[in-house]
């Protein structure tokens, strides 16, 4: 059942996404021609939780920033960066359906994709111009970026069969995850937007080191949680819902899903050694997507990858727990649950 958010997120949510959403419009159109906007503002017109400008928000708010003026611009530009990157994540992946609709490239075409990618990148910085302090914004968005890649890339290597043309890719594939491996990339790959989006919100509220670090820490936990959820439901989810193609990260072959990390563990060799022959395959047909979950169901996995990400939820709580008690840490809180229980 999906989780219910508490009346008084859903009344911020209600205030603050419309005015985010109209901000992100306002900078992505900045400087580019009308015959440019339609198609530019097509990714944030399909929707989104919109979760990183609202943690941006109310980190802010918890600390006592008071002036939506100097803290819309950044959380805007923090919600470009999240679909910059998922614009190019569905690139590579060749994903067609995000949110229930067809993905930018897939609508538009693959180079017109590619070139309004960089306005997007671009539009990051100029949120981070219009924000009260500039230069701490844009380092905190210029490293996000970075560490970002460094996370696309590794799930990119943990992919077993395709892209036999890169040959970086090929000499350079992980034969085995461990957890190990799997933490690095979502930090890298996800949970560092949600850290960005809260030490952004402590950043203009002027806030101490300690308290910067706190929110960070409660936002990559967060993100941890959202992503070990995201791999639960591209397993288990129902595709109505999840506005996204069900069993996806087994078409493309990636080890980097946490599912699959436990499933491994209590399969037999026989059956760890047919999932992997199936991962080899030139193509996956839907009847092998079928047989590797009935596979996993047979195991713990779900209920153990369900665990860890309310691990790394109990330990986003306790960031907050020195930080001042108001409504706004309440609402983190619950942002919290949301994040480890959601089923879209």
């Amino acid at each position: 059942m999906e989780v219910v958010v508490e009346k008084g997120i859903q009344q911020e949510m209600q205030k603050y996404i419309p005015l985010v959403e109209k901000e992100m419009e306002r900078i992505l159109n900045l400087g580019v021609s009308l015959g440019i906007r339609k198609i530019l503002n097509y990714q944030i017109a399909s929707g989104g939780k919109r979760l990183r400008p609202l943690v941006c928000i109310f980190s802010y708010r918890l600390l006592g920033g008071e002036k939506e003026e100097e803290i819309l611009s950044a959380a805007a530009g923090i919600e470009i960066l999240h679909n910059y990157t998922l614009i190019i994540d569905d690139i590579i992946d060749k994903s067609v359906i995000r949110r229930g609709k067809p993905t930018f490239w897939k609508k538009y075409g693959k180079s017109i994709a590619e070139c309004l990618a960089v306005d997007y990148g671009a539009s990051v910085f100029q949120a981070a111009l219009l924000s009260k302090k500039p230069k701490e914004v844009s380092q905190i968005f210029s490293q996000t970026m970075k560490t970002t890649v460094e996370g696309e890339i590794l799930d990119i290597l943990f992919e077993q069969r395709g892209r036999e043309d890169e040959i970086f890719v090929v000499e350079n594939r992980y034969k085995e995850i461990s957890l190990e491996h799997y933490m690095r990339m979502i930090r890298k790959k996800s949970a560092c937007l949600v850290r960005a989006s809260c030490e952004i919100g402590a950043v203009l509220a002027n806030s101490s080191e300690k308290e910067k670090k706190l929110l960070g820490d409660y936002g990559e936990n967060v993100g941890i949680a959202f992503q070990i959820r995201d791999d639960i439901l591209d397993i288990f989810g129902k595709e109505t819902q999840f506005g996204k193609e069900i069993g996806r990260d087994i078409k493309d072959r990636k080890l980097g899903n946490i599912v699959l990390n436990f499933a491994f563990r209590e399969l037999s060799l026989k059956e760890v050694k047919k999932i992997k022959s199936i991962f080899q395959k030139e193509t996956i047909s839907t009847d092998e997507v079928e047989e590797i979950i009935s596979l996993i169901e047979k195991t713990s996995a779900k209920e153990k990858s369900q665990k860890l990400g309310e691990k790394y939820i109990e330990k986003a709580k306790k960031s907050l727990k020195d930080l001042p008690d108001n409504k706004w840490k309440r609402y983190l809180l619950g942002i919290a649950d949301f994040a480890a229980k959601r089923n879209r």
